[in-house]
């Protein structure tokens, strides 16, 4: 945020300590790499927007600084991002769903979420019951599928350590600037029109 923005906002709440007001000075004056990279391309793009082109570049790292940061917390769990997206969905309808359901919501093949739902039924994260008997795999589309307690508590934990990196970053803010900057990017969002489209999805990838 540029320096007018910020004391613009913290002025008229009156947050602000002389020595919290002295080390925010100090970090508006300070560089980092898109900064260089802005002013290496300006000269040969003269139209370049610095502040779009600064803020998308940042956009754009930080959101793969998360996605690697997620990857690492769920290799700790020993999960594959398919895996861990599983029993997110199942967390998200109550601990239940159908075969068929839940290949719905992820969008998979019943055959590869079987296949992914047999690993995790031997580590203990789910349970699946099944009605009446299977000869193939298309019969096995009513059979029901339940997050255990332990596939619950490796999902939990999993979120939970990727957040910690969300956590981090995020306290570089404090809660009004955090409240300032989500604004900010709802009207951008909103700019897209696509707001039908892309909640549904966005709404089952982990927080």
């Amino acid at each position: 945020m540029g320096q007018w923005g910020y004391r613009r906002q913290h002025d008229a709440l009156d947050v602000d300590g002389e020595a919290e007001a002295e080390q925010r000075d100090a970090l508006e004056g300070a560089r980092d790499w898109v900064d260089d990279h802005v002013d290496r391309w300006q000269p040969v793009l003269p139209d370049l927007n610095p502040h779009i082109e600064g803020a998308v570049t940042r956009m754009q790292f930080l959101a793969d600084h998360l996605r690697r940061a997620g990857e690492r917390a769920l290799a700790e769990f020993g999960l594959r991002r398919e895996e861990h997206e599983t029993l997110h969905m199942l967390a998200g309808h109550g601990g239940r769903r159908t075969l068929t359901q839940l290949a719905m919501d992820l969008g998979a093949a019943p055959n590869t979420l079987s296949e992914r739902l047999d690993v995790l039924e031997k580590r203990g994260f789910v349970t699946r019951t099944t009605t009446g008997r299977r000869r193939a795999v298309e019969d096995e589309q009513g059979d029901e599928v339940e997050l255990t307690d332990e596939g619950h508590a490796n999902w939990l934990a999993a979120i939970e350590a990727a957040g910690a990196e969300e956590r981090r970053l995020f306290g570089a803010l404090d809660w009004h600037e955090q409240r300032l900057l989500a604004g900010l990017l709802r009207q951008m969002m909103l700019a897209t029109g696509s707001y039908g489209e892309a909640s549904g999805a966005y709404d089952d990838e982990e927080g």
